[in-house]
């Protein structure tokens, strides 16, 4: 079987597994959760099912190719602190400074890396469901404006900031 070549880097964060009982025994079918980013801000997640694992893995780098988003990146970290929310879960996203790393836990670390963000601080608040954190952390990485955006936003001249922000 060969490889295409792709401009991502793919992570399969977990795969879970369901069964159903029948008359003849169990049934397993997987769910897999796929992150796909090129470390340079674009970055998408999918959710595959299936019947068999490398299926749902197939499957989930498909939808998260559909699903990719632009996270604004400055200088290796986000512009703003932002709480991501999705269901229960909540995600505490901060920047951070240079050297600092990434600081989160498994989802919200292989997200950030993959988007290209080498220093940032994060908290999982709630429940800590991986699908629901996945999904928080992207509601989070999708409200992200830089300055310049929130400026054009607001009709104001785009001016250097000369200041703590």
């Amino acid at each position: 079987m060969e490889r295409e070549t792709s401009e991502f880097e793919e992570k399969m964060l977990f795969v879970n597994r369901t069964s159903k009982t029948y008359q003849g025994g169990r049934r397993f079918r997987f769910a897999a959760l796929v992150i796909l980013g090129d470390r340079n801000g674009r970055v998408g997640m999918g959710i595959g099912k299936a019947k068999e694992v490398p299926v749902a893995i197939e499957k989930a780098k498909a939808i998260a190719r559909k699903n990719m988003i632009n996270v604004p990146v400055e200088n290796g970290t986000i512009p703003h602190e932002i709480v991501g929310e999705n269901c229960t879960s909540r995600v505490l996203l901060k920047p951070a400074g240079p050297g600092t790393g990434v600081i989160a836990g498994t989802v919200p670390r292989s997200i950030a890396e993959l988007a290209g963000i080498t220093n940032m601080l994060s908290k999982e608040l709630g429940s800590r469901n991986k699908v629901n954190v996945a999904y928080a952390v992207f509601d989070g990485f999708k409200n992200l404006r830089t300055a310049k955006q929130v400026r054009a936003l607001r009709g104001e001249a785009v001016q250097a900031t000369g200041g703590a922000q």
